[in-house]
């Protein structure tokens, strides 16, 4: 019953939306879309001065500031255009962001600039454009963002990953430069208590194993305490390029083999990778709280000596870590370790590594009276001074030019203890997580400044990702039946990992589970998705 209320709620919503479309392009009207000149086209308004921005808030950033605006490089950036932007923010709680994000776009009055991951968007940016949420950008990139046209043209390949299959434009993206900026996540362990148990960095599903067991076991911490959590892993983790999972050669999502697209979490080996994890779980291996994760209580974990292993970011982990700890246990040492295979020597497929893009990027609303004056203002973060400000922040404030390379300050690459290095980033820039600009490496070999964090970008970049799915868009035709079948069926495939883990479902019952999701449609969402690569693989 649950179920068919909530498709109700669908069909009634996209019903509503499709009334609000049919209303606005009724013939004869001569009412004209805002932002629009009476003749269709962009209006150039006056002198832009102000903006609404509506973006989530890094962790990091929260952690000293209540809003963006506080920003080294926001600061700068007000002085250099004139335009003061009111920030707003929804929680840092990922979910509750979505939340918001799903609220927000319902409403008839948007923020004038909405940055997001726009492939999430229930039917992805093609359905955004329809739904008329979002204006395209074909021209207005064409006429009024030399910078970014100039970018996209000199690299085809990431126009391609930044358009519609429809050839549609619809947001100013952030972009990776380079393949040393593309790899920043995957396992890390705490290379001071594999000493202390005497045994060495696992690389297959049976060294974690035995690894894990001697952590528990062994007091690594030495306390004299059996308080150690050996292994932390979330559901977002397994989202994030399977970690763990991949070592039986799938992920938690759509991957393709052999150019045929497959749904990971009915395949036989996810109930293989199931029966390990419930193992691991009934062993006390996995973090009991594994199932409510919480960035607080994680950084209280790793920091109070109680956490040996877990997936985490080059620099928001590996880095962070260590700084924060460098007074407090010198002896401190978490390292990046291979994504675990099944086989010595097997090759391992699945590994974070990021397109040049990961869908993130600053859209512009339907609700902005000045889109051309909004898309110079956001076409400034891909010359050349908005690169140094992006990447870096104000000179002389966070960094200063050496022979012609910016060159962080001291005090922002070594801030005190207690203080990330990511943290102290945060003061000046973004270059430490996702904004419509480009990703320097040579912000990226600062930022790595450990060894640890060096050895971890060669550790994880090994796995050749051969079976990851592009960022494919369905059609507009397909957009509302996709968004429809994979909304209740990953509300139904998260709540049974957590369960199947936990043993709240028996794993006996995994066929079953299996039906239910094919009951549910996922040979039509298949064929959405083989549909949407083999037009990508065409673009």
């Amino acid at each position: 019953m649950k179920g068919k209320v909530k498709k109700f709620g669908v069909i009634l919503l996209t019903s509503l939306l499709a009334l609000s479309i049919a209303a606005c392009s009724t013939p004869g009207s001569d009412q004209k879309q805002e932002g629009t000149t009476s003749d269709g086209k962009p209006a150039e308004g006056a002198k832009l001065t102000n903006l609404s921005y509506w973006v989530s808030m890094h962790s990091a950033a929260a952690a000293q500031m209540k809003t963006y605006a506080e920003m080294g490089m926001y600061k700068e950036l007000e002085k250099i255009t004139g335009v003061k932007v009111a920030f707003e923010h929804p929680p840092t709680d990922a979910a509750q962001a979505k939340e918001q994000f799903n609220l927000m776009m319902v409403s008839e009055k948007l923020p004038d600039v909405i940055e997001y991951s726009w492939i999430g968007y229930p039917g992805g940016p093609e359905k955004a454009i329809q739904d008329n949420k979002i204006i395209k950008l074909n021209d207005l990139i064409d006429q009024y963002a030399p910078n970014l046209k100039k970018l996209l043209d000199e690299h085809p390949d990431w126009k391609k990953q930044v358009t519609t299959d429809d050839g549609n434009m619809y947001m100013f993206p952030f972009f990776r430069g380079g393949d040393k900026v593309r790899v920043f996540y995957g396992p890390g362990i705490r290379k001071d208590w594999l000493d202390k148990v005497g045994m060495e960095i696992p690389t297959t599903i049976d060294e974690w194993h035995e690894v894990l067991t001697a952590f528990k076991d062994k007091d690594p911490n030495g306390n004299g305490k059996a308080d150690e959590i050996p292994f932390y892993i979330t559901l977002e983790d397994v989202g994030l390029d399977a970690p763990f999972l991949g070592a039986w050669g799938i992920n938690y999502g759509f991957y393709q083999d052999g150019g045929q697209v497959k749904f990971g979490p009915t395949q036989p080996e996810y109930k293989e990778f199931l029966t390990t994890m419930n193992k691991w779980y009934q062993e006390g291996l996995i973090d009991k709280d594994f199932a409510a994760p919480n960035s607080k209580l994680f950084d209280a974990k790793m920091t109070g000596d109680q956490l040996g292993s877990a997936l985490v970011y080059n620099g928001g982990g590996i880095g962070k870590y260590a700084n924060l700890m460098k007074d407090k246990d010198p002896k401190f040492n978490l390292v990046a370790a291979p994504y675990p295979v099944l086989k010595k020597g097997d090759k391992q497929m699945w590994g974070q590594k990021d397109f040049a893009t990961n869908g993130v990027g600053a859209a512009i609303s339907t609700s902005n009276q000045n889109p051309v004056e909004t898309v110079k203002w956001l076409d400034y973060a891909y010359g050349e001074q908005g690169d140094l400000l992006f990447n870096y922040g104000k000179e002389g404030e966070a960094y200063s030019m050496v022979n012609g390379v910016p060159t962080f300050l001291p005090e922002v690459l070594n801030p005190p203890s207690g203080v990330s290095l990511q943290q102290s980033f945060a003061k000046h820039n973004r270059s430490t997580w996702s904004a419509p600009f480009v990703l320097s490496e040579n912000f990226q070999m600062q930022y790595l400044a450990l060894d640890n964090q060096k050895e971890a970008l060669a550790t994880w970049s090994q796995p050749t990702g051969e079976r990851k799915m592009p960022l494919v868009t369905p059609t507009n035709d397909e957009s509302s039946q996709f968004a429809s079948i994979m909304t209740d069926i990953n509300t139904y495939k998260d709540e049974m990992f957590l369960k199947f883990i936990m043993g709240a479902e028996p794993l006996d019952n995994f066929d079953k589970y299996v039906k239910k999701i094919e009951a549910m449609g996922i040979e039509d969402a298949t064929k959405i998705q083989q549909a949407a690569l083999e037009r990508f693989n065409k673009r």
